[in-house]
């Protein structure tokens, strides 16, 4: 059976292990009010104080546009860049039949 103190640890373990994996790998420019360098070593060296601190001023603002879905497909999305085929670039199909011509004519003949 668990005590009551054993309990608080196992659960400031957990919250330790949670916010240090989490300042660890939120983006540098996401972090608020600090450098993502003073965020993980706050947490590491103050478990609790500094978790609870990452937890109301470090982490990222959930905004918007992360809770909520898109509204359009993902293929469907306005301003999505749509790349263009090889085969409608000229230049390009131009510049890799001049390859293969040339690597056919470097190519060592074979006898039979």
């Amino acid at each position: 059976m668990l005590y009551l103190s054993e309990l608080i640890g196992l659960v400031t373990l957990v919250l330790w292990l949670y916010c240090l994996f989490d300042a660890i790998t939120t983006p540098e420019v996401l972090c608020r009010n600090l450098p993502k360098i003073a965020w993980v070593l706050i947490v590491l060296l103050f478990p609790l104080v500094g978790s609870i601190i990452w937890l109301i001023a470090g982490r990222p603002e959930r905004t918007q546009a992360t809770t909520q879905p898109s509204a359009f497909p993902e293929y469907d999305r306005p301003g999505r860049f749509a790349a263009t085929s090889p085969d409608d670039d000229a230049e390009f199909l131009r510049r890799c039949r001049e390859r293969a011509e040339e690597q056919r004519r470097n190519a060592p003949k074979k006898e039979d």
